[in-house]
């Protein structure tokens, strides 16, 4: 049995690295489809120095030769970043480390590998028609996506593999393969965490981030990869105002997610915490305002795509190309209708400690319907970013907390806030992941 299952950073203490990092990397060399890179020989250098720190009497930093995984879209010094697609395969190699990447080694993190993704992070669904598409470890019967577009980073925490997984989130990235899988994802505050040495897909919705096992795991790779790190208060859940939005947010749910949703409200409630429906009417406005990936990713990829879209994911170069006829005087004015929706979603949100709402509105599908059926596919993403993507339009935070039965398909539990209320979601997050655990 794998050490990490069901253990968090805190528990591994006293664990020895080396033979924790030895156990971990076999685990990844027999996950298919989920590493792009293994990086042994120096992963294993980092625990052994670890131990050898600890051997001396040395106090180690928590998350010092522990191993972690980061998303093949950011940099690592001296090698080409592919961003889980074969047309950069010539690219020039980076010349140095992400910011991200730097501060976890600098924390003494055992970087054990690259991990899978979407070619260009562009899907929820997490499809890899290059690498291969991770399977979800959740089901041991059925192959099921894993969400994405971080899929291999949360392959890499949920089997096992890392404590934590780097990746990113532009409308759910983060959080969708999080709640598909049954861990913990957090996309903090864009602007709290650099983005540059990462391979961008909307320069304006962004964010790098981390998927772990607790919450308490996702406040210390926080306060590792931000700019600043948070003070979470401890808050009771009695007395908290949660609001639960009656617009969009729960339509069409799955009966499993219904289910799994309705019985951790009931649980909250029980608790103390006071649960509020609330119109959130500016939520109906969300896919009309939702385009700058388009818009975006098209400015970065047109030169590429001129000369190797036939090396695309076809369904990834049909999402970019959908930013090929916004004109600049669009873009500027969707900028300007942004800001303008999130000041009316930020007075509905007001009076509230957080907002909660499924992750996701549906369980993860199986991997054959999504590959054969391209209609399917684009109905499936769809469903898995409607939720989740509204918070990056808000440009606001928002962790996904596992909140089904044991032994039942995952469903998340997702607690959102606006813009630098970081620190209070978080601490609202604890205090429902009490009552779920």
């Amino acid at each position: 049995m794998n050490p990490l299952n069901a253990r968090n950073i805190a528990d591994l203490a006293d664990v020895p690295r080396r033979a924790l990092l030895d156990t971990c990397l076999e685990a990844a060399a027999a996950s298919a489809s989920v590493f792009t890179r293994l990086y042994p020989d120096a992963a294993r250098a980092s625990a052994t120095h670890a131990d050898a720190m600890r051997a001396a009497g040395v106090t180690l930093t928590p998350l010092a030769g522990l191993p972690v995984s980061i998303k093949d879209l950011l940099d690592v010094g001296g090698e080409t970043t592919l961003a889980g697609s074969v047309v950069l395969a010539d690219a020039p190699p980076a010349r140095s480390d992400a910011p991200v990447v730097s501060r976890l080694r600098a924390a003494g993190a055992a970087i054990l590998g690259k991990t899978n993704m979407t070619e260009f992070a562009f899907s929820g669904v997490g499809l890899n028609p290059h690498y291969g598409t991770p399977r979800n470890p959740a089901d041991r019967e059925v192959a099921r996506i894993p969400g994405g577009s971080s899929s291999g980073a949360a392959v890499s925490v949920a089997n096992g593999s890392c404590v934590a997984g780097i990746g990113s989130d532009t409308g759910g990235s983060i959080r969708i393969p999080a709640a598909l899988c049954g861990i913990v994802g957090f996309k903090p505050t864009a602007r709290r965490v650099p983005l540059a040495g990462a391979i961008p897909l909307s320069t304006t919705l962004d964010t790098i981030c981390a998927m772990t096992r607790s919450v308490e795991d996702c406040l210390l790779l926080d306060a590792i990869i931000a700019d600043e790190p948070l003070a979470v208060p401890a808050l009771p859940l009695a007395g908290l105002r949660l609001a639960l939005p009656r617009t969009l947010a729960l339509d069409a749910l799955d009966p499993h997610v219904a289910a799994s949703f309705s019985t951790a409200l009931t649980r909250l409630s029980a608790a103390g915490a006071r649960i509020v429906e609330a119109p959130f009417a500016p939520l109906a406005e969300a896919a009309d305002l939702n385009k700058f990936s388009g818009a975006e990713s098209f400015s970065w990829h047109r030169g590429l795509l001129a000369q190797r879209e036939a090396e695309y994911d076809f369904r990834v170069a049909r999402r970019i190309r959908t930013g090929e006829t916004m004109s600049a005087a669009d873009y500027i004015d969707l900028h300007r209708r942004r800001r303008e929706w999130i000041a009316r979603m930020e007075a509905e949100l007001a009076p509230f400690d957080a907002m909660l709402m499924p992750t996701v509105p549906i369980v993860a599908p199986p991997i054959a319907e999504l590959e054969t059926s391209e209609q399917e596919f684009f109905r499936v993403n769809g469903l898995l970013l409607r939720n989740t993507s509204t918070i990056n339009l808000l440009d606001g935070c928002a962790i996904s907390l596992p909140c089904h039965a044991a032994g039942t398909l995952p469903v998340g539990l997702s607690v959102a806030g606006p813009a630098m209320s970081d620190a209070r979601v978080l601490a609202v997050a604890r205090a429902v992941a009490a009552v779920l655990a």
